[in-house]
């Protein structure tokens, strides 16, 4: 159950699958070479998730924010972004650009080189200390840790926001304002008898379609001066919403209109349509 020990292990497996990738002819053996590939990458995930845990354990309050992953697109976030960044890492020391301009990956070249070495001076700490003693972190392994977090998190912010464009501060607030619609718009529809706490605490899967259109209505109507409002341009509010300027004015027009019955109609109207 011991880190250190876990480790250890995982340091060995990942050893392993490189002993065996030098020692094969990839031309000769094309399929096995790919095998193999895998097989390094889940190694090096384990090892990454393990090395996660121990300074977790170890650093907590001494570890690199990590704030900046709010500015990333949300599909970056899904996968596991700690083994691309290694990999991109081992990419660019090796001279290959694969997602970004060669003229950056010059620039990261450094940084890139700087997080692969320090990786490594953790391994071998690492497995030292796992040998000799397995319950403990004296502060040269600390030392060792911090360095080590701190550069890949600043390769990792470095590296993203050349391969990407990253959220700026201004559409971060926008998604808060989005958030901040909805959360009123699921009170005022439990209040409204819309949706039930039930609903809510069952994950009802006609939610997804409810919320947003009732949103939509409050957003409009209710909290004109809030993320979808129209005194903006398009380029002012947020992407989710900017494509639909037009039609959101449209839809605004003919809900001025309505009666206080005729609204409450629509909007319980919503709530059951597919």
């Amino acid at each position: 159950p011991r880190l250190l020990s876990q480790f250890f292990f995982a340091d060995e497996r990942v050893t392993q699958v490189v002993a065996e990738i030098n020692g094969l002819d990839a031309e000769l053996d094309p399929q096995q070479y790919l095998v193999l590939l895998n097989q390094l990458h889940l190694s090096q995930a384990h090892l990454l998730a393990v090395l996660e845990q121990i300074m977790e354990e170890c650093i907590p309050t001494q570890r690199h924010s990590r704030d900046y992953l709010v500015k990333f697109p949300e599909e970056l976030l899904v996968g596991n972004l700690g083994n691309h960044m290694l990999f991109a890492a081992e990419c660019l020391l090796a001279g290959t650009f694969l997602e970004v301009e060669e003229a950056d990956g010059a620039q990261l070249r450094p940084q890139a080189r700087k997080l692969l070495c320090s990786l490594e001076l953790v391994r071998t700490v690492l497995r030292e200390q796992s040998l000799s003693q397995p319950s403990s972190y004296p502060e040269p392994v600390r030392a060792v840790l911090v360095q080590f977090d701190w550069l890949f998190a600043e390769f990792e912010l470095s590296y993203v926001s050349s391969m990407v464009v990253v959220k700026s501060p201004e559409e971060i607030y926008r998604q808060q304002e989005i958030i901040v619609l909805f959360c009123e718009t699921v009170g005022r529809a439990l209040r409204l008898g819309y949706v039930t706490q039930d609903m809510i605490d069952g994950y009802e899967p006609l939610l997804m379609f409810t919320i947003p259109r009732l949103a939509i209505i409050s957003g409009l109507l209710i909290y004109p001066e809030g993320p979808l409002s129209l005194e903006r341009s398009p380029e002012q509010m947020s992407r989710v919403f900017s494509p639909f300027y037009n039609l959101l004015k449209k839809i605004r027009d003919l809900l001025q209109v309505l009666s206080a019955e005729e609204l409450c109609l629509l909007e319980r109207s919503l709530c059951t349509a597919e």
